[in-house]
C-alpha cells in the first residue's frame, strides 16, 4: 500500500492507497482503533463491497454491524442520519466506537456527520469507493447533509481517523459516475498543478481503461493536491476555498436540476462557466477557456445546462450559503494550474454567462 500523510497536528492522519481491502484491518489497528465498528453504506456499494469489508475486519478482531440507506442524493437529509442515531444507540456503540463511511460522497458526508455529532463526536473513517469521493470529498473532513433543498446547509468539520481508498473498486462504478469524479480530478489540475492536467489529458484512455499504474498516480496527485490545501486551511476560512472552483455555478444546477444531474457533472458546467467569466473579466485568454472545456468533454463531461433556466440558477447561486451580503465569491482561473477568488457584483455579466451555459 502507498501512504500519505494530512499533517494536521494531532488531527493528522494516513491516506492509504491499496489495490484490495486485504489492509484495512491493518489499518484500524494501526489508528489504534479497537472499538466496535459500523459501517454505513447505501443499497447500491452494499451489494459490491459491504460482506467483503465485514469479513476482513471480523477476522482482524472486531465486532462489526452495519447500516445500509437507499442509495442517491435524496438520503443525504437528517431523516438518514436519525436512522444512523438509531442503529448506532441499538447497538450500544460509545465514545471508543467507530463509524466507517463504504461509498462514495453522500455516504462520506452522512456518516461522517453522523460521527462527528453522536455522543459529541466519535471516531469514523473513510472509505471511498467512488472517483469522486477518492479524488475529494473523503479528504479534509467536510461533512454535512442537505436540507430544506440547499445542498450541505448542515454540517460540521470532523477529520477522519483514516482514509482507506480501494483503487479497483472504480472498475464496478457505472461509467456516468466514473466521468462525474473525473470532473474532481481535473478540477485539481486546473487549481494548482498544470503538469498533473496535462497528465490527465494525456492518459485521458487509460484512465477508462482502469490502467493500475495511472489510476495509482491519479490518486496519488489528487490526494497530494488536496491535503497541501487542507493542510494549509483546515477549515476553509482562507485557501481552501479555491477547492470550489465550478461550485458557485454548479451547486445552482444541482439543485435547479432537481439533483436529476450527479454533482460531478454540474461542476464541469461551473468549471466552464468559471473559465468563461474568468475570460470576460480579462484573467485568461479564449484559448486557455477552450483548452479547460475540451478536458472536461474528453472526460465524457457536460459543459453546457442547454434549456436550463438562467434565472433559476442565479435566484439559487444568490441562495446559496457562499453568497454573502448578496455578493456572490468565485474561485477563477488566472493560468491552467492557479485560481483566484473574486467577488463579482456585476449581475448583467453573470447574466451573459448564465445565458451561454444554458443556451
Amino acid at each position: 500500500m502507498d501512504k500519505i500523510i494530512v499533517e494536521l497536528g494531532e488531527r493528522s492522519y494516513p491516506i492509504y492507497i491499496a489495490a484490495d481491502f486485504a489492509g484495512i484491518g491493518d489499518a484500524f489497528r494501526e489508528a489504534g482503533l479497537l472499538g466496535s465498528v459500523m459501517i454505513v453504506t447505501d443499497s447500491n456499494v452494499g451489494r459490491l463491497y459491504l460482506k467483503t469489508c465485514m469479513d476482513e475486519l471480523a477476522s482482524a478482531g472486531f465486532r462489526v454491524c452495519s447500516h445500509v440507506f437507499e442509495a442517491g442524493e435524496k438520503s443525504k437529509d437528517l431523516d438518514t442520519v436519525k436512522d444512523i442515531y438509531r442503529k448506532l444507540a441499538a447497538e450500544r456503540f460509545d465514545r471508543g466506537s467507530v463509524v466507517a463511511a463504504l461509498g462514495g460522497g453522500v455516504t462520506g458526508d452522512l456518516a461522517g456527520f453522523a460521527a462527528a455529532t453522536y455522543m459529541r463526536g466519535i471516531s469514523y473513517v473513510q472509505i471511498p469507493t467512488s472517483l469522486l469521493a477518492q479524488a475529494d470529498s473523503s479528504i479534509g473532513g467536510k461533512t454535512g447533509v442537505d436540507f430544506e433543498g440547499v445542498k450541505n446547509m448542515v454540517g460540521a468539520f470532523h477529520q477522519p481517523r483514516f482514509v482507506y481508498i480501494n483503487i479497483n473498486t472504480l472498475r464496478t462504478l457505472p461509467l456516468r459516475e466514473l466521468r462525474a469524479g473525473l470532473a474532481e480530478v481535473i478540477k485539481h489540475g486546473l487549481i494548482r498543478d498544470e503538469g498533473f492536467f496535462d497528465y490527465i489529458r494525456q492518459n485521458m484512455r487509460r484512465i477508462f481503461e482502469f490502467d493500475e499504474t495511472v489510476l495509482r498516480h491519479v490518486t496519488k496527485a489528487n490526494c497530494s493536491v488536496k491535503k497541501s490545501v487542507v493542510e494549509q486551511d483546515e477549515t476553509e476560512s482562507g485557501l481552501r476555498a479555491i477547492l470550489n472552483l465550478g461550485h458557485t455555478i454548479g451547486h445552482a444546477i444541482e439543485t435547479v436540476s432537481d439533483f436529476s444531474l450527479l454533482h460531478g457533472e454540474c461542476v464541469s458546467i461551473g468549471i466552464a462557466g468559471a473559465f468563461r467569466l474568468a475570460q470576460r473579466l480579462g484573467m485568461v485568454s479564449s484559448p486557455v477557456t477552450e483548452e479547460a472545456e475540451k478536458t472536461l468533454e474528453a472526460a465524457g463531461l457536460p459543459v453546457r445546462a442547454v434549456g436550463m433556466d438562467p434565472r433559476r440558477i442565479y435566484a439559487e447561486m444568490i441562495h446559496d450559503k457562499k453568497a454573502k451580503g448578496g455578493k456572490l465569491n468565485f474561485v477563477l482561473p488566472v493560468r491552467i494550474g492557479e485560481v483566484m477568488v473574486r467577488t463579482v457584483e456585476d449581475e448583467k455579466l453573470l447574466a451573459e454567462v448564465l445565458d451561454e451555459l444554458t443556451g
